[in-house]
């Protein structure tokens, strides 16, 4: 049975799409079977793996509105373990079209039960938002990874985030638990990103990872070649960031 996590934060800009790129190739590469989901209108995660979104046939989209099965959405990427559910601009119509569908925040939560068992883990790249999408992320997850930036307004908009996640364990998914908060974008030049994650430390105590993603240009420079960081620039500083966090993730399991 896969362990099923959604990496969310209403804020744009945290470092979402590149934890979830990288974090699923990173534990693909320790020989854990990911699928990757894309669940963002932006369609990043699929250009970032090298897919051309707008190609796409059947994506996230599809899944939602009934009009494919989970399996034919699936998309095998370059590296062995990693599979993807790639997404495209179709996607922002279908919280209207789901508006009137019974049951509609578990859908995504039915359709990978198809799945979940040829899977160790599947994550889900999360909309810069707390809308319908999002929710079917969190009734689907069995616990949150939530990236934070090492900036003055981190802690900005978590208290939103977190009342997201209480009223989900509430109404819809009891068993929904906080995986971790990852601090992204760390500069070790300045006293202002250590004061951020001394703050969030104290904040979240130990719900916090160890390890820290610094700024780092190769991990920018990655999804221009469609490729994740392992593959781009295997010995880069933010690759072995993101091999430390998958072995992080490994042992919470």
């Amino acid at each position: 049975m896969a362990r099923i996590i959604t990496i969310v934060n209403q804020k744009g800009g945290v470092g979402k799409t590149t934890t979830a790129i990288n974090l699923s190739a990173s534990l693909s590469f320790l020989g854990k079977r990911v699928l990757l989901v894309d669940t963002d209108t932006q369609g990043n995660t699929s250009s970032g793996l090298g897919f051309d979104k707008n190609e796409l046939e059947s994506t996230i989209y599809e899944v939602l509105t009934g009009q494919c099965g989970i399996r034919d959405a699936i998309l095998h990427t370059e590296l062995d373990n990693l599979d993807l559910i790639g997404s495209n601009i179709n996607l922002a119509g279908a919280s209207v079209e789901l508006v009137n569908v019974p049951d509609r925040e578990r859908i995504l939560k039915n359709a990978f039960a198809e799945v979940e068992d040829e899977y160790d883990y599947v994550l889900i790249d999360s909309p810069p938002s707390l809308g319908l999408i999002t929710l079917n992320n969190l009734t689907a997850a069995e616990s949150v990874l939530i990236p934070l930036q090492c900036e003055y307004f981190a802690l900005e908009g978590m208290s939103e985030l977190l009342d997201t996640i209480f009223l989900v364990q509430k109404n819809l998914n009891p068993e929904l638990t906080i995986e971790g908060i990852l601090m992204t974008m760390y500069d070790m030049r300045t006293n202002l990103s250590k004061q951020v994650v001394a703050e969030v430390k104290n904040y979240f105590g130990d719900k916090v990872y160890n390890t820290i993603i610094p700024r780092n240009v190769k991990l920018g420079e990655a999804p221009s070649f469609g490729k994740p960081c392992i593959l781009y620039a295997p010995e880069s500083t933010g690759s072995k960031s993101y091999m430390e966090l998958a072995r992080e993730v490994i042992v919470h399991g």
